[in-house]
């Protein structure tokens, strides 16, 4: 489900009553835990945060006109999503997360390739994904894009 909001306050007033609260403690601790450079906007229908085009003028490969993803962070229908291309791209990085999430949480890690779900906003552990988000520095993310994903 992408929504049509223009800025993540109208995206986050548009959600149930029992998201916002989540997913206004999600964007804090990820603005908290977030490495200079990285920008936060509304991308593919949910809140994103992007090295912009005067960081990485190149943009995203599948089209340029949009700034390099990293970060998301949706409400589906069934489920809190939190996307993190770092996790994608880098395999030490995901067999930190999955150790630490066994550690920070007494749920299954319910991941894809880059998105962790959590169907109750009690189960996200906030504190392990300001400790995730913190890091890749924008550098060491545009370094691991064009080594990995860009080609």
């Amino acid at each position: 489900m992408q929504s049509k909001a223009t800025d993540v306050d109208q995206y986050i007033n548009e959600l149930p009553e029992e998201r916002k609260a989540a997913m206004k403690k999600l964007c804090a601790v990820i603005k908290k835990n977030l490495p200079k450079g990285f920008r936060e906007c509304m991308n593919y229908g949910m809140i994103g945060y992007v090295v912009p085009h005067n960081l990485y003028p190149a943009g995203y490969h599948c089209d340029p006109k949009l700034p390099l993803p990293f970060l998301g962070l949706a409400s589906q229908k069934n489920s809190i999503n939190f996307y993190h291309m770092g996790v994608y791209a880098d395999q030490k990085l995901l067999q930190w997360l999955t150790a630490a999430h066994s550690k920070a949480s007494s749920k299954k890690l319910d991941m894809g390739k880059s998105c962790m779900r959590y169907k109750k906003p009690e189960d996200i552990p906030f504190q392990l994904i300001g400790e995730l988000v913190s890091k890749i520095t924008v550098q060491q993310w545009i370094d691991c894009y064009e080594k990995n994903i860009k080609r």
